[in-house]
């Protein structure tokens, strides 16, 4: 498998054949390497699916009161060129979605990285410029604002709670899958608390799992509950195609929320940091480190200079293979941070994201047959996990 990020590059013409089929071609080229969708859209017309929800809406409905908040971002960057030609421009296809009637528009960091110019575009306009407020690569998030928005009926989408949602519940994207604007899909959230990795190699916790189509070009479109509300924002698939095949992951409103206001205010975020590689003590594990399953987080390695390592946090020191993965064991295990027991890398994590840099954090140690606890104040994430 390969995760794959969804913007898309440059889109090819698509051919119609007769039959009340439409089947076409489309090459996403550029900075996703050309590769070839076949896609297949059934002419006839289905009847609105209904959610279950005590208002009934259907999936036309809230298509319909939330396409005009969805745009498409078109970033280009300028790549080096050679002696003969020159630079050239690459130029990249995403999604956003406005925020507010300020003309904010929030979508992936991975969007518009290294972007020289980015304009929004609204189906049916032209091309309009915007300005890249701010950018976190850790969550892959980013705020733009359309210049001369003040003069514009802006429609912003109203923010839900990611918090509440359900496995099972009904969930609708919206974005421009190789250039198709406004295309709508639908599904359900498929799992919750998965992990994936943000473009500066960081993890981004909590994402949200779903089945509804997303592909190249979706990245930065808004996942939407049955209400109609925001509840992530559309990053990455996983696939051996390189096309959709029903595994996709939204960053969750919650977390996108509190990344906006600090970029809005900001234009940076700044990151809590211990400066750790963990893992999950699993049952497989648990016989090399002496505890049982479940019962904390394995350090394998501190970074020097980083909080732990000046709290004199410490790494394994022998490696073992279990289940044909590398580990290095001998180091501290976590149990406990601020008095509340830890039993997964991904709740550790949860805990000092929650945090600011410069807050403490309390951990509790299990050392050679020795427990104890160590307070030390956390850092600011670096641009990178490692180095």
């Amino acid at each position: 498998m390969q995760v794959l990020w969804l913007r898309a590059g440059a889109l090819f013409a698509a051919a119609l054949l007769g039959g009340g089929v439409a089947v076409g071609i489309d090459r996403s080229v550029g900075g996703d390497g050309g590769t070839t969708v076949i896609r297949e859209v059934n002419a006839a017309r289905p009847e609105a699916t209904s959610f279950s929800t005590a208002r009934g809406r259907t999936i036309s409905d809230i298509y319909t009161s939330a396409k005009r908040g969805v745009v498409q971002v078109l970033a280009t960057t300028v790549v080096s060129g050679n002696p003969f030609f020159g630079s050239q421009e690459s130029r990249a296809l995403g999604s956003g979605f406005v925020i507010d009637k300020s003309g904010h528009v929030v979508t992936n960091y991975h969007v518009v990285e290294g972007a020289s110019k980015v304009e929004i575009s609204f189906s049916g306009n032209d091309n309009m410029p915007a300005r890249v407020i701010g950018t976190d690569p850790s969550t892959d998030v980013a705020v733009l604002r359309i210049k001369g928005a003040q003069g514009r009926a802006l429609t912003p989408l109203e923010l839900g709670d990611s918090a509440g949602v359900r496995v099972g519940d009904a969930v609708v994207a919206i974005g421009n899958p190789f250039g198709l604007e406004r295309t709508v899909t639908a599904g359900i959230v498929s799992a919750l608390q998965r992990q994936i990795t943000a473009p500066n190699g960081f993890a981004i916790d909590e994402a949200i799992q779903t089945d509804a189509a997303i592909n190249h070009g979706n990245s930065g479109g808004p996942l939407l509950n049955a209400d109609g509300r925001v509840i992530g924002v559309n990053s990455q698939i996983e696939s051996e195609s390189g096309g959709n095949v029903g595994i996709g992951f939204a960053i969750p409103i919650n977390t996108v929320r509190e990344v906006v206001s600090q970029l809005l205010e900001h234009g940076k975020v700044a990151h809590a940091y211990i400066g750790v590689q963990m893992t999950t003590i699993s049952k497989a594990l648990a016989a090399n480190v002496r505890l049982p399953a479940g019962q904390g987080v394995l350090i394998e390695s501190v970074r020097p200079g980083s909080p732990a390592a000046r709290a004199g946090l410490r790494g394994g020191s022998s490696q073992v293979v279990v289940d044909g993965e590398s580990y290095l064991v001998g180091g501290d295990v976590i149990t406990a941070a601020d008095g509340h027991p830890i039993e997964s890398a991904d709740q550790l994590r949860s805990v000092v994201s929650a945090k600011k840099p410069g807050d403490e954090l309390t951990v509790t140690i299990h050392r050679q047959n020795e427990t104890k606890d160590v307070t030390f104040t956390l850092g600011r994430q670096p641009n990178t996990p490692v180095g």
